[in-house]
């Protein structure tokens, strides 16, 4: 049985949150707070509080939707707020705007009442106590830099605000915002335990290795490659954050019996029957029991997977074969997408094939995963995914598998890409990051291994992009690539595509899809959301909204 600290307690926390409050929808700063003076009796109901913020850093989802936003994935069925977001249609009202805001000012709530009630405990040890307020902490600090990565200027405090002080308080400066995130996390990395150090019914606790990880992605997205290296090398020099390395098997890092390895840094935990998500119900091939398709991977995502010499499907010698296009290609794009004629394993462990191209299906049951256009059932793009499938899911795809929010292969293409802006990429480099990565992914030609003295910089940025792309696809992190690279306005604007099973005057036969939109001048921020300029006006609005 899964080991993992109770998080599903949170479940309980929010209960005894209602029972004991009452909530003003600031939303900016929920202003509800515990009110019986008996509560804070035991460590053990302190804890509870605690995991209620650990399921309040994100959500599931979030970890999938987020991806719509970007080239990788398009959403063929519904109008959601992520659609109208990719379309440009999106305005302050936006539903996602408003539940991102309220999702992290509630999670930040429930850090700051656990922080300024956690010393009424009587006789706690003073070592969990320092421990578990270094977790809120760092919790506290991611919602932080969630909000300010999407809206810039946010408001910033460090305690429960009052009703009065919510609806006056005015956005802080994103400078100072990711100053404060970045003094949180040197304030707690040397206080919380590494992975090794933590006991069995503690694993998944947030680590001193989640804090040097963490702090470099906040550096990675404001370009600042030298914090980036640091931070890294923490990682990648030492073990006193905690050993980690590359998981051997690209695919089998997303299964469940391979939970907490020494991959993963920071995941989001579930436990079967507990606490649950089920999104491949709508995501996955509908033969093997999804119900619609609603997401599906792009073209632009398929193509961008390079063939086993390394070379790019568009390039002179690539070998690649557009009558077979998904043979000798990099193995991930296997454990990635669902493409044409896919093998899927199924629980019981015998193999479907998935028939997608049009007209091709032996009989009726699997027809239903070929592309039949837009607004049906199946898919838009002509493929499905498949990376997050659980195996050992139940009805309707119930699982309890985790989901990682930073693993080590991030760390070692964040110090790839630092390196080479700074000029500094060399073989050395290379090997420890680029090519263990591919290594691990299952390439073996030396092409695709081999360090090329004869790269330029830009060559080498190009490929480092890629690999990010292709290595962290369907993980929820392309749109922020996208936004730090500020080159959104080239890959979020025009028609995505699917497989070529379209019109052939249009596109080559690749499957135009709806188009997008992306303002550079606007979009590179989120607004303010409409509900809360009007609980309080000194909040101001972002450029073009």
């Amino acid at each position: 049985m899964k080991k993992i600290f109770s998080k599903y307690s949170a479940v309980i926390a929010s209960a005894i949150l209602l029972t004991f409050t009452s909530c003003n929808d600031l939303d900016l700063a929920p202003t509800n707070k515990f009110t019986e003076d008996n509560y804070w009796t035991s460590a053990e109901k302190a804890n509870m509080v605690l995991n209620m913020a650990y399921s309040q850093m994100y959500n599931n989802d979030y970890f999938f939707s987020t991806e719509a936003l970007s080239d990788n994935i398009y959403e063929g069925r519904g109008s959601s707020s992520e659609k109208a977001i990719s379309s440009g249609q999106a305005d302050a009202s936006n539903g996602r705007f408003a539940n991102e805001w309220k999702n992290c000012y509630e999670g930040i709530k429930t850090c700051h009442t656990f922080l300024e009630n956690v010393d009424r405990v009587p006789d706690m040890d003073d070592v969990l106590k320092t421990r578990m307020v270094a977790e809120a902490r760092f919790i506290r600090a991611y919602l932080f830099f969630r909000l300010t990565t999407w809206f810039g200027d946010v408001p910033l405090f460090d305690h429960d605000l009052t009703l009065s002080e919510s609806k006056e308080i005015s956005r802080t400066s994103q400078s100072d915002v990711l100053a404060f995130v970045r003094s949180e996390l040197d304030a707690v990395a040397s206080v919380l335990p590494t992975k090794e150090e933590y006991a069995d019914e503690d694993i998944g606790r947030i680590t001193s290795g989640a804090v040097a990880a963490f702090k470099a992605r906040t550096y990675l997205y404001s370009n600042d490659w030298e914090n980036v290296v640091t931070n890294c090398e923490t990682l990648i020099n030492s073990d006193s954050y905690g050993d980690y390395t590359l998981f051997s098997s690209y695919e089998g890092l997303f299964l469940p019996e391979n939970e907490y390895n020494d991959e993963v840094i920071l995941d989001l935990g579930y436990v079967p029957s507990l606490r649950t998500w089920g999104n491949y119900y709508d995501l996955a091939p509908l033969s093997v029991g999804a119900r619609v398709n609603q997401m599906a991977p792009t073209q632009e995502l398929v193509d961008s997977y390079v063939m086993l010499n390394g070379k790019p499907i568009d390039v002179t010698g690539s070998g690649y074969e557009e009558n077979d296009p998904y043979v000798n290609r990099d193995p991930r794009l296997t454990a990635t997408v669902v493409y044409h004629e896919f093998s899927w394993q199924k629980p019981d462990g015998s193999i479907q094939t998935i028939y997608i191209q049009p007209g091709t299906a032996p009989d009726e049951s699997a027809a239903v995963d070929e592309y039949q256009g837009q607004g049906t059932n199946s898919t838009s793009t002509g493929y499905y995914m498949r990376k997050y499938y659980d195996p050992t899911s139940l009805a309707s795809f119930t699982s309890g598998l985790n989901l990682i929010l930073i693993r080590y292969a991030d760390v070692l293409l964040m110090y790839a890409e630092a390196k080479n802006e700074l000029g500094e990429m060399n073989e050395t480099v290379w090997n420890e990051t680029i090519r263990a990565i591919r290594e691990r992914a299952g390439f073996t030609d030396p092409e695709a291994l081999v360090f090329d003295s004869s790269w330029s910089t830009a060559d080498l940025r190009s490929i480092i992009r890629n690999e990010r792309r292709v290595e962290l696809a369907l993980e929820g992190l392309r749109i922020f690539d996208l936004r730090r690279w500020e080159t959104a306005e080239d890959a979020l604007n025009g028609y995505p595509h699917g497989a070529q099973y379209g019109d052939s005057s249009i596109d080559d036969g690749y499957i135009r899809l709806d188009q997008r939109a992306f303002n550079p001048e606007r979009d590179y921020l989120w607004a303010v959301p409409q509900s809360q300029k009007d609980l309080n006006p000194n909040l101001g609005q972002n450029p073009g909204y």
